[in-house]
């Protein structure tokens, strides 16, 4: 990693893992191991990119704070149990450390919706840094109109106005770089503001970093309630801090990532764009933010999908946008050279409008585990459950795009073992919520119907497995959550069998998996392993009483992770390269799930 680099396009961008992640729950910003913010959607995780130099280019913008020439890296890390990163250079005799974060916390007073506090400290020796500020927003890579006011800098686009400030005293002009000084002892400190559709607040610099540092107290009160006996507990707190950066406050809905477009096969097709909320992927981090004691998370997404699934209930979309609306149509950025020359870029998803079966039985599971942990679900929340039942009964039969999102629809039997534990959790949660006979009844029966017809179409005798489809000889990883969901005992030879088969033969080497076997979903090019299907796996050794393997396996996975402890979605097995956008809430989330069930284990 280092420092100062050229910012005129002529290198690649850095890779994936070498991102860190800064956010305050309603965007996020990837900044380099170079100190440059490649990535920042403003006002919220899916709008338009203010820098987009990840994936839009040199011309798409960015915002580099750090040496003036190239430096090595020297350390990187997350201030503990906290959302401030710190990168520190060695630079000639001295050492330059930038501290920066977005501060979550704004409700109550006179402050901007985003606000990002940047600033630089020296040790030992004076330092010759520089400050590279070229925002152009959207897809079109615009160019602001710039006015100064006070001592700081005013970019606007219409509606949208951002302001960068400093204790130093900067002439920064948009594009071009500025040089600064850094001596020990004289910090300088840079704060952006973003408004949308309101006033503009200015943060004087000293003030902003006082906000961080109240932002830093409040972010280690949260981590503190998270239960002191969990397994590899600081690598669970690093997940579920980087789960609840990616979940927007004002609604509650968790983004599956911050990014688009970050290619699953460098150069390939495969690129898209994340910044929803998949119902699936969000249940199954409410059952994780429950598992440790988080409530308040798991009740805020219970009232969001209730209210967002209102337009096509009870049908339950495959992906929503953050304040459950139907997500844009799918198109291409034409011009976006895309990271590492993977294009298309994309925004909107084509996978909205298909029928998931799967998604049921997680979000009533997620209901589940509320209601489980002593919470009575609302008679609206409990309707809303009892319809989406009423929907898997009525149509568990028909084939679906499952867990992957395929192009043509199948049998999966996966999505069938989903729809069992939809009806099986909704009648487990109706032992203490009102429900008819008849329901009840229609229910069990099919419950019961898709157990035996799984058991027998979704079982290869031969290979003593449960395989993707029906008719189908090929394995899936997603079947690896059948020890969790108690229809066939955990010690029954089929779940045992299900499990040592997918571990041999989806093996990417070592404890990583590809989630089936590659080249068989319709898209040109391969893919990578795919990171939470490893933690699931981890999840099923547990569960079947073979904790050690899993505490192993559990551990070859943490040096999977980036540097600051961050997964993408795949990882290329040839190079340990990160793949797919990132960070990314469900492989967080397996992880947490993950650590819960070797806790939960047996040690004998």
């Amino acid at each position: 990693m280092t420092g100062g680099s050229d910012r005129t396009g002529a290198r690649p961008p850095a890779p994936i893992s070498d991102y860190g992640l800064l956010g305050d729950t309603r965007t996020s910003a990837l900044v380099a191991g170079d100190g440059a913010i490649d990535w920042l959607c403003v006002p919220r995780f899916d709008g338009e990119p203010l820098f987009g130099r990840l994936v839009g280019g040199p011309d798409a913008g960015t915002f580099r704070v750090g040496p003036a020439r190239p430096a090595p890296v020297v350390e990187r890390r997350y201030r503990r149990h906290t959302a401030t990163l710190e990168t520190t250079w060695a630079v000639g005799d001295g050492r330059l450390t930038l501290t920066e974060a977005m501060v979550a916390e704004v409700r109550g007073r006179l402050l901007p919706t985003t606000l990002i506090v940047r600033r630089l400290s020296a040790e030992d020796a004076t330092v010759e840094a520089a400050v590279e500020f070229d925002p152009r927003l959207g897809v079109r890579h615009r160019r602001p109109r710039v006015h100064r006011r006070r001592r700081a800098l005013v970019c606007q686009w219409g509606s949208l106005a951002v302001s960068l400030g400093s204790t130093a005293d900067l002439t920064v002009e948009p594009g071009r770089p500025t040089p600064l000084t850094v001596g020990p002892g004289r910090p300088v400190t840079l704060v952006l503001a973003v408004a949308y559709r309101e006033p503009l607040v200015h943060v004087e610099p000293g003030a902003a970093w006082d906000l961080l540092v109240e932002d830093e107290e409040r972010w280690r009160i949260w981590t503190a309630g998270i239960d002191e006996e969990l397994p590899f507990r600081e690598h669970v707190v690093r997940s579920l801090l980087t789960m609840r950066l990616l979940t927007y406050s004002p609604s509650r809905a968790p983004v599956a990532a911050p990014t688009t477009s970050l290619p699953e096969n460098p150069g390939g097709v495969r690129n898209w764009d994340y910044r929803y909320v998949w119902p699936r992927d969000a249940s199954i981090g409410v059952s994780a933010f429950l598992s440790v004691g988080k409530p308040d998370e798991a009740r805020g997404f219970l009232a969001w999908l209730l209210h967002a699934s209102r337009l096509q209930r009870p049908r339950l979309p495959a992906l929503l946008t953050l304040y459950g609306r139907y997500v844009p149509r799918e198109r291409e950025l034409p011009g976006w050279p895309g990271y590492l020359g993977s294009v298309p870029v994309r925004v909107g998803n084509g996978a909205a409008g298909q029928h998931q079966l799967d998604g049921y039985g997680w979000v009533i599971d997620a209901a589940w585990a509320f209601a489980q942990a002593g919470h009575l679900l609302h008679s609206e929340t409990w309707r809303a459950v009892r319809g989406f039942a009423d929907v898997v009964a009525g149509c568990w039969q028909e084939p679906d795009a499952g867990i992957w999102e395929v192009r043509e629809p199948a049998q999966h039997v996966h999505s069938k073992l989903m729809g069992w534990l939809a009806l099986d959790r909704a009648l487990r949660i109706a032992d203490t919520h009102p429900l008819s006979g008849r329901q009840r009844r229609r229910w069990q029966q099919a419950r019961d119907a898709v157990a035996a017809e799984v058991r027998t179409l979704g079982f290869d005798p031969a290979a003593g497995s449960y395989v993707r489809s029906y008719g189908s000889a090929d394995l899936d990883a997603a079947l690896l959550v059948l020890p969790l969901l108690e229809m066939d005992p955990d010690d029954s030879p089929r779940v045992r069998g299900t499990v040592d088969a997918i571990r041999d033969r989806l093996s990417a080497g070592g404890p990583l998996l590809y989630r089936y076997p590659p080249g068989v979903d319709g898209f040109r090019g391969g893919e990578g392993a795919f990171l939470p299907c490893s933690f699931w796996l981890v999840q099923a050794l547990a569960r079947t009483g073979r904790r050690a393997e899993a505490v192993e396996l559990f551990q070859s996975m943490l040096d999977h992770a980036s540097p600051l402890g961050l997964y993408a979605e795949e990882l290329d097995p040839a190079t340990g390269a990160h793949l797919g956008n990132y960070p990314q809430t469900l492989t967080h989330a397996a992880l947490v799930q993950a650590a819960l069930a070797i806790r939960d284990a047996p040690t004998g």
